[in-house]
């Protein structure tokens, strides 16, 4: 399989991590499944933004099974030459992607039109304005609609490539590239782009040490008085401290890693929902349920089909 990455004037260097998965595909299954090249619109040398220069072929001197878009630090607009290669190799490849802004070339190209589709959640209403036919999902780490697959922003690209590896070789190469590419864990395309402990933004050490051994021990009893003494506070102290630095209690923070956990497993694994209610620390299947319509205004079983067929770590 021929593998084109797509690139212009001021690239984001991490598409070439991205398709590094392809290589390292190759190298755990002892053939050359794919071949890759990085292609652009007039060939040559391209400056990447970190003022690397890449030596690419012309776009148009080969026919390519899949293309994928990469995209600079900046909202792309396609040349009219590019939209044109685009569209013509619409026509022939089995698949287009996008990595992070990639996804206003593909727009360009009309090529987002009546699709599904994820970019850098920074930038995902801009795409909804800029490409009203298309429906955006900013939550996605990657969506794969037809022919067309868009990821969300910067190393999702490359949970994007596992799982193009995953769909033309299987679940087992794609879990040993996985390891190979030393994945905390592989993410499936429905999983959210945010994370609990980025968004309470806790910069305190103390609370930070109560995060981590909450997010560590989700089964056991998390009380107050559990994470004060992971912070090595008072229970008062503590309250006091983690409702300054987050703007939350303990309580819905511990909620919120519990139902995170239990939607990175429900995505990623078929384990019966009671099971997993257990795992996370919900007494059972219907506190998980009533913490999950609190959270994300919806219930575990509909968050596991929407995460769709790809198995992951």
């Amino acid at each position: 399989m021929r593998i084109g990455l797509v690139v212009g004037p001021d690239f984001q260097m991490i598409g070439l991590s991205a398709i590094a998965a392809f290589e390292v595909a190759n190298k755990r299954a002892g053939r050359a499944l794919y071949e890759l090249d990085v292609v652009s619109e007039e060939g040559g040398m391209i400056p990447s933004s970190a003022g690397m220069q890449v030596l690419t072929k012309r776009l148009d001197e080969g026919a390519y099974d899949t293309l994928i878009v990469s995209a600079g630090l900046e909202i792309p607009t396609a040349s009219p030459g590019l939209v044109r290669l685009l569209r013509s190799s619409a026509q022939h490849a089995r698949r287009i992607a996008s990595i992070c802004l990639g996804a206003f070339i593909l727009g360009d190209a009309g090529l987002l039109s009546g699709r599904r589709a994820t970019t850098h959640w920074r930038y995902a209403t801009a795409l909804k304005e800029r490409f009203p036919s298309c429906r955006v999902d900013m939550d996605k780490i990657f969506i794969e609609d037809g022919t067309i697959w868009t990821s969300a922003g910067m190393t999702a690209g490359i949970d994007l490539v596992v799982g193009m590896i995953e769909r033309d070789q299987g679940s087992e190469l794609a879990r040993t590239v996985a390891r190979s590419l030393v994945m905390y864990h592989r993410r499936s395309g429905g999983q959210s782009q945010h994370s609990v402990l980025l968004e309470l933004n806790a910069r305190e050490d103390r609370v930070q040490r109560a995060l981590n051994f909450a997010r560590a021990n989700l089964k056991a009893r998390l009380g107050i008085e559990e994470l004060a003494l992971a912070a090595s506070l008072s229970p008062r102290q503590f309250t006091r401290l983690f409702r300054a630095e987050t703007g939350t209690t303990p309580a819905k923070a511990v909620e919120l890693l519990r139902v995170e956990a239990a939607k990175l497993m429900l995505e990623q694994s078929r384990l019966p929902i009671e099971e997993i209610a257990r795992e996370v620390g919900f007494e059972n299947r219907e506190r998980m349920r009533l913490a999950f319509t609190r959270v994300y205004g919806d219930i575990p079983r509909s968050v596991r089909n929407d995460a769709g067929p790809l198995a992951t770590l």
